[in-house]
């Protein structure tokens, strides 16, 4: 039950991001994604060398037992994850800057379908009826949500395929810590985003108050919740982890609505409570299959 529970935990983390995002609209994009990268690079290396030092040089020795098809595997998936999640941060804001917010937020909604197709497809993983309905309410509402919006729908299943493949890439057999693996990919990312930095623009000088949400957002908005996803992945299957992101952009839309007083129309209404219909289904299905299989293992 704790994994699930990481993985709950990850998503609703995730969706209070605009309550540190809001008070830094007036930073261009581009500053606050990177900046948030080497914060969380240095911050996470800082705690994985001083706090998670036993599990780290216990990664490292697993590495070194490894025969020479194994660590050619291992890179490979080290690295395709650093290009996955490197890759997803920059199509973000690229999307974000370039095309719509609309856009960026219909990426969040299609990112589930996505990750549960792929770990159906490459994984094997099993869905029963149930999982499927909720499958198929959840590809509705993105089709009601990006009527007439093509360009978005386009733009947001290439940021949402990103995160998806990066999802299926941590179901792997590799005994290395998740807090160590996790380390190696958002370094590596920040490695492959230095040549954007450039970009970013250092004449003005930023106040104190930038660097302090940058930090809360590195920390609690980047490491932790993609530890816990990371962590949950080690028993759960891909496909309810990516469910489960639904959480995210459900406690955004209400906290949109409730606290920021946005405007919302029938179209956004209609999608969002399928959306919510679609989770309760899988959850309730997922779980259902669980404590049934549990039930055949015991009696």
């Amino acid at each position: 039950m704790r994994y699930y529970t990481s993985a709950l935990l990850g998503f609703i983390i995730w969706g209070t991001f605009a309550l540190v995002l809001k008070p830094l609209s007036d930073f261009a994009a581009l500053d606050i994604l990177i900046h948030r990268v080497i914060f969380a690079a240095l911050a996470i290396a800082i705690a994985c060398f001083l706090f998670r030092r036993k599990q780290t040089l216990t990664s490292i020795q697993y590495i070194k037992t490894l025969d020479k098809k194994m660590k050619g595997k291992l890179l490979l998936n080290v690295l395709a994850s650093a290009v996955f999640l490197g890759l997803n941060w920059f199509l973000f804001i690229y999307v974000m800057n370039a095309v719509s917010v609309n856009a960026t937020s219909l990426a969040y909604l299609i990112c589930p379908i996505v990750t549960t197709i792929l770990a159906r497809i490459f994984l094997k993983e099993h869905l029963n009826n149930g999982q499927w309905l909720a499958v198929l309410l959840a590809i509705a509402s993105c089709i009601v949500l990006a009527y007439g919006h093509f360009m978005d729908l386009l733009y947001s299943l290439m940021v949402a395929m990103t995160y998806a493949i990066y999802l299926v890439l941590q179901k792997n057999s590799f005994k290395l810590d998740k807090f160590f693996a996790l380390t190696i990919h958002i370094v590596m990312s920040m490695i492959l985003l230095l040549p954007i930095v450039g970009m970013v623009d250092t004449s003005v000088a930023k106040p104190t108050s930038f660097y302090q949400l940058i930090f809360i957002i590195a920390v609690g908005y980047t490491i932790i919740p993609l530890f816990l996803n990371n962590y949950a992945l080690k028993l759960l299957d891909s496909s309810v982890v990516g469910i489960l992101m639904y959480l995210n952009p459900i406690i955004s839309f209400f906290l949109a609505v409730l606290y920021y007083q946005e405007p919302i129309n029938t179209q956004q209404i209609i999608a969002f409570s399928m959306i919510m219909l679609a989770v309760v289904i899988f959850n309730i299905a997922y779980l259902y299959e669980r404590n049934r299989k549990l039930g055949i293992k015991t009696a």
